[in-house]
């Protein structure tokens, strides 16, 4: 069992994780190098995870569970894109969404097009789905993923605790569809759904603001 043979290094490889998300330089990187840095860092792990003993399926990289990964991923996101949807028809949470931080960044498609597929569900999902979802429990996984986002909150500006928060619940529910599933595939696309959707809707209703006012 991986467990068995690796399960010593989940928690030093959660707590490394956890140090480079708090220690990796923002000014200096600034957007797109921390896109990368992350991407690589993903990468690399699973190269790392393979060359000591960890297979494809340990790792939820099997081809063969993709048509599962395909089948419960895109589930989930159609769900979720199905709940931006109706959540939009209801007038106060559009105003809500038109006065949140970021309503009309310039960068909107390099965001979705790079920073968020790349730098964030890339990165992410091959680190805690790929790697450590098979070598640690659910909690220490969750832990290590609402920590991981401490930094990324501070430089946001957003709640500490809430973002803590909410992103280790979020990653209960990647870690079960990835157990689930058998595939990184299946996470990473509800991830995928949930942030670029996100974006995508409060793009729209700052859109379609901007549009009645002119």
């Amino acid at each position: 069992m991986t467990v068995a043979r690796f399960g010593f290094a989940g928690p030093a490889v959660a707590a490394a994780a956890v140090l480079w998300s708090a220690t990796l330089p923002s000014a200096p990187l600034g957007t797109h190098g921390r896109t990368w840095a992350s991407a690589g860092l993903g990468v690399c792990a699973i190269v790392a995870a393979r060359a000591s003993g960890m297979n494809r399926t340990e790792l939820g990289l099997d081809p063969t569970r993709v048509p599962s990964g395909l089948r419960w991923g895109g589930a989930v996101a159609a769900a979720v894109l199905g709940g931006y949807a109706i959540a939009l028809s209801a007038p106060a949470v559009r105003g809500r969404i038109a006065d949140s931080a970021g309503a009309g960044r310039d960068d909107f498609w390099t965001w979705i097009t790079l920073h968020i597929p790349v730098g964030t569900v890339l990165a992410e999902e091959l680190l805690f789905r790929g790697l450590l979802t098979p070598l640690v429990s659910p909690a220490v996984h969750a832990t290590a993923f609402g920590l991981w986002h401490v930094r990324p909150a501070m430089i946001a500006g957003d709640s500490i605790a809430g973002t803590v928060a909410a992103t280790g619940l979020s990653a209960l529910g990647f870690d079960w569809l990835r157990r689930r599933s058998g595939s990184v595939l299946a996470p990473a696309l509800a991830h995928l759904a949930i942030n670029a959707g996100g974006a995508a809707a409060v793009r729209l209703v700052a859109t379609r603001r901007g549009a009645s006012m002119s």
